[in-house]
C-alpha cells in the first residue's frame, strides 16, 4: 500500500485548486444561501423597511429581538446532528434539514413580502419569528456539513469558499435590496430575496450527502445524552471558572458592535441618506471593505496568533464606533459615511476572523456543531437583546451619545481578556496531513 502526501490548501494557489473542486462550489452557493437571509430578516434591512414607513424607534428595536433564534440554535442543533428531518429524510441526515430550512426560509421572504406594516406589525412579526427560526437551522447544518463533507486538510478552504459565499448574499440581501426599494418598492424587494432561494436549494438538491463514519459519537449516545454531553465536555475540558469567563468572553466581544446594528438603518435615514445611498456605501463597498479586513485578520492570526489579535480586535471593535461621529456632526455628507463604514467595517472584517480562530479553539471536535452554535449564539446574545433597547436610549439622548456609551462597553471586555491572557493556549499547529 502507498502513501501520497494529500493536496495543499494553503496560500494563493491553495485557494486556486479548492475553487476548482465541487465541494468548494457548494459551499460558496450554500454561503450564499446562508447570507442572504440575515440582513433581511434579522437586521439593517428590515429596520430600515420599518423606519421607511413610519416607525418609531423604540417599537424597531423591540421588533428586532423577533429574530433570536439566531441566537438560540445551539438548543436544537443536537437534534440536527443526531436525526435527519422525516419529510425529508430520503436525501440523508445533512441534505435533508439542509432542504427544509431553506424553503422554509423563502417561504418566510416571501410573506414579509406581502405584509404591511404600516397597517398591523402582528403578521410581519410572526413571518420573521418563522424566518429566523430558519435561517438559524440553515447555519447549523452548513457548518456541520463543511466539516463533513472534506478532510481537515481542506477546512480553511471550504470556510474561505463559504465566507465568500456569505459576503455575496449579504450585498444582495443588503445593498440589492435596498436598491429594488428604492425603485421598485419593498414588495418587490423582498420576492426577489426569496427567489433567489432557489439557488442554494438546487445545490442542496444536486450536492452529495457527506459520508457518515461507521462509529459515531451520537450512535454511542442515547436521546438525552446528545443534548448534555456537549456541554459537560466543555466544561470538563476547561475547567468550570475558566469555561464561564471564556463563555462570558465570547459573549461580550462583539457587544459594542452588536448593540449599536438596529440602530444603524434608522440612523442613515435620519441623517440624510437615501436608501440608494445606503446600499451603495454601507451594503455594496462596506461589505468589500470587511472582505479586506477579514484577509487582514486572517494574516495576523497565522502570524501572530489569536491571543495578541484579541486585544486588538477587541479595542477595534469599540474604537470603530466613534468613526459614526462624523456622520452625527457632519449629516447627509457622502464622504463622512465613506469614512464611518471605513473604519467601522474593517475593524469588524478583522475580528470576526479573530473570534473564529479562537472560538475553533475551544471546541471539541467531538461536538463541534453544538459546541460552534453555543459559542456563536454567545458571541450575539447579550448586544442583541441590549439592541432591542437601543432606541429607546436614543430617544432619550442623541445618536452621538449612544455611540459613545456603545464604545465604553469594551470595558469589561478588557478586564476579562486581561485575567485571560496567561490561560489562553495557542493552538498546536498540525503536523502535514498523508493520505493512505
Amino acid at each position: 500500500m502507498s502513501e501520497a502526501a494529500a493536496p495543499s490548501y494553503r496560500g494563493w494557489a491553495g485557494i486556486r485548486r479548492a475553487f476548482a473542486t465541487p465541494s468548494a462550489l457548494t459551499m460558496l452557493v450554500l454561503g450564499f444561501g446562508s447570507g442572504l437571509p440575515f440582513l433581511l430578516i434579522a437586521s439593517m434591512t428590515l429596520s430600515t423597511r420599518l423606519r421607511d414607513v413610519g416607525l418609531d424607534l423604540g417599537s424597531i428595536g423591540l421588533i428586532s429581538l423577533a429574530s433570536f433564534f439566531y441566537l438560540l440554535k445551539f438548543l436544537w442543533a443536537p437534534l440536527i446532528d443526531r436525526y435527519a428531518f422525516p419529510l425529508t429524510a430520503f436525501l440523508g441526515r445533512r441534505r435533508s434539514w439542509l432542504l427544509f430550512a431553506q424553503l422554509l426560509v423563502a417561504a418566510s421572504l416571501f410573506a414579509l413580502a406581502l405584509a404591511r406594516p404600516d397597517l398591523g406589525v402582528g403578521p410581519l412579526v410572526a413571518w420573521v419569528l418563522v424566518g429566523s427560526f430558519a435561517g438559524a437551522t440553515q447555519d447549523s447544518v452548513v457548518d456541520a456539513y463543511r466539516i463533513e463533507i472534506a478532510p481537515a486538510s481542506a477546512q480553511a478552504a471550504l470556510a474561505a469558499t463559504y465566507t465568500l459565499g456569505y459576503r455575496f448574499g449579504l450585498i444582495l440581501g443588503g445593498a440589492g435590496a435596498l436598491y429594488l426599494a428604492e425603485y421598485q418598492g419593498w414588495r418587490w424587494a423582498y420576492t426577489a430575496m426569496a427567489a433567489l432561494m432557489l439557488l442554494p436549494v438546487a445545490a442542496t438538491l444536486l450536492s452529495r450527502e457527506p459520508d457518515q463514519p461507521e462509529t459515531t459519537v451520537e450512535r454511542r449516545i442515547d436521546f438525552l445524552g446528545a443534548f448534555w454531553q456537549p456541554f459537560s465536555s466543555y466544561f470538563r475540558n476547561n475547567g468550570v471558572a475558566l469555561g464561564l469567563v471564556l463563555l462570558l468572553f465570547v459573549g461580550l466581544f462583539k457587544f459594542p458592535d452588536q448593540v449599536i446594528g438596529v440602530m444603524a438603518g434608522p440612523f442613515y435615514l435620519d441623517s440624510g441618506y437615501s436608501k440608494a445611498d445606503i446600499a451603495t456605501v454601507s451594503k455594496l463597498y462596506g461589505i468589500w471593505t470587511g472582505i479586506a479586513g477579514a484577509f487582514l485578520g486572517g494574516m495576523a492570526v497565522a502570524a501572530y496568533g489569536f491571543r495578541r489579535m484579541l486585544f486588538v480586535a477587541t479595542l477595534g471593535v469599540a474604537l470603530s464606533n466613534l468613526a459614526f461621529l462624523l456622520m452625527a456632526q457632519y449629516p447627509s455628507q457622502i464622504w463622512a459615511f465613506y469614512a464611518a463604514i471605513t473604519a467601522d467595517n474593517l475593524c469588524q472584517g478583522f475580528a470576526g476572523v479573530v473570534l473564529i480562530a479562537f472560538m475553533s479553539s475551544l471546541t471539541d471536535r467531538a461536538f463541534t456543531a453544538t459546541q460552534f452554535a453555543l459559542l456563536v449564539s454567545l458571541a450575539n446574545l447579550p448586544g442583541k437583546f441590549a439592541g432591542g433597547l437601543s432606541g429607546y436610549l436614543v430617544e432619550r439622548t442623541s445618536y452621538s451619545t449612544f455611540f459613545v456609551l456603545s464604545a465604553l462597553t469594551v470595558v469589561p471586555t478588557l478586564l476579562l481578556l486581561a485575567w485571560l491572557w496567561r490561560r489562553i493556549r495557542e493552538p498546536v499547529k498540525e503536523a502535514p496531513v498523508e493520505a493512505t
